[in-house]
């Protein structure tokens, strides 16, 4: 099965970031997006949860969502404008946040495919270099995967704990089965809020999967969520600029076209056995 040709992104670049939930996949979205433009490209964030969080400390405020505007208008996409669902946020990333159904009820892969579509047809995507999905904790489902079939790369964010490494392992897989019919690759994985990488160390060297970004537990990171900012925005100080510095290196490194990874996850049995603690 391939992707309608209508719902192609088109040349952008495109990012999905995945991981376990409450393990900062908002907050390096973000970040990520802005060291981006900070490159000089023009960039689409969309977030791909209900909660649409993804993007306020960007915006600096919870945008509504396309389910939101669509359902304004009885589901007639044709009577909506571009800024009623596009919002630009800090250093010019574009912000979009795609909802989703009522719990229960729907699929967010509808919901994700609307969106794109809705992009296209007003036309913001012809001058976008980067897109930057950002997708809803390690729900693998198809419709939370559907990120997956527009992405280059897929980067995973984890801390060096059980429950974080468990998740990548899934999304892992996930993101294979999706490469078979897709041309989403693994792109690396993302330590955060870890000071310590030894299971994410060891874990990435059974499996074959390599770390392109260590982010620390910086107490400036949750300050940051707090006023509602990036890290870019905060004042100078050695922890903000190793967190800067490391999202920029991130950038850079995607940028430069990093290499897809053979991983080969592990069954569940053997993940847990494997990983412990002394």
């Amino acid at each position: 099965m391939q992707l309608d040709p209508s719902e192609r992104i088109g040349k952008a670049q495109v990012f999905a970031i995945y991981g376990k939930g409450g393990i900062g996949k908002s907050t390096t979205s973000s970040n990520l997006s802005v060291a981006f433009s900070k490159l000089g490209k023009r960039v689409v964030q969309i977030g791909c949860d209900p909660k649409h969080d993804s993007t306020f400390t960007l915006t600096k405020c919870l945008v509504p969502t396309v389910i939101d505007v669509l359902e304004s208008v009885n589901f007639h996409p044709e009577e909506l404008r571009l800024d009623d669902f596009v919002y630009e946020g800090y250093n010019g990333v574009m912000c979009v946040e795609a909802g989703g159904p009522p719990a229960g009820t729907g699929c967010g892969g509808y919901v994700v495919g609307q969106t794109v579509k809705l992009l296209k047809q007003h036309h913001l995507l012809d001058d976008t270099d980067i897109v930057v999905f950002d997708v809803l904790g390690d729900v693998v489902c198809g419709g939370f995967a559907a990120p997956l079939q527009h992405a280059d790369r897929a980067l995973i964010v984890t801390a060096n704990d059980f429950d974080s490494i468990f998740a990548m392992n899934r999304i892992s897989t996930a993101i294979l089965a999706k490469a078979k019919n897709y041309k989403v690759r693994i792109g690396g994985v993302i330590a955060n809020r870890s000071n310590e990488t030894d299971q994410i160390d060891r874990f990435n060297a059974a499996t074959g999967l390599k770390t392109m970004a260590h982010l620390p537990a910086l107490d400036v990171i949750r300050r940051s969520r707090l006023r509602k900012a990036t890290l870019f925005e905060m004042e100078p100080s050695p922890e903000v600029e190793h967190a800067q510095s490391q999202y920029l290196q991130l950038a850079e490194a995607l940028l430069a076209g990093a290499d897809p990874l053979a991983v080969q996850p592990m069954r569940d049995r053997d993940l847990f056995d494997f990983l412990g603690f002394d």
